[in-house]
């Protein structure tokens, strides 16, 4: 399974997040459009170079709703230290120790804990606040 996410990098609040089994850019798309329906859009929006990124649809729809996109370079490991440092914590916390048998129950395990992480983790980089409560915040 393919995760893909949009998170706010100052709050680091999850706006949205899907589950695909293709790696492809329509789940990436979806997650795009969930955030910014629900939260507005970005102006500055940053991706890796990943092939769902690159892909026309993607660049074309973010680029469509009036957002800059950054995409990162070769050796920019530090733009993307906040998405890494999410998948590490959902892989380790809740993945690995978990033996999810289907895809479903991998989705309700991953909406579980990125529930907890956004609204209920407190933050040793946001002072001790949940993602949520900086994000609501500004």
């Amino acid at each position: 399974m393919y995760l893909v996410a949009i998170m706010d990098w100052f709050s680091r609040f999850v706006l949205s997040w899907e589950l695909s089994n293709t790696m492809d850019s329509e789940f990436c798309l979806t997650a795009l459009e969930v955030a910014t329906s629900r939260w507005g859009k970005a102006e500055i929006f940053n991706t890796d170079q990943g092939s769902q990124f690159t892909a026309n649809a993607f660049s074309e729809a973010v680029v469509t709703s009036q957002m800059l996109m950054s995409m990162d370079g070769k050796g920019r490991w530090m733009d993307n230290r906040f998405i890494e440092r999410l998948w590490r914590s959902l892989k380790y916390e809740e993945i690995y120790l978990k033996a999810y048998e289907d895809c479903l129950q991998l989705t309700e395990g991953t909406d579980s804990w990125m529930n907890f992480y956004c609204y209920d983790r407190p933050h040793q980089a946001l002072s001790g606040k949940t993602p949520w409560e900086i994000y609501k915040s500004n």
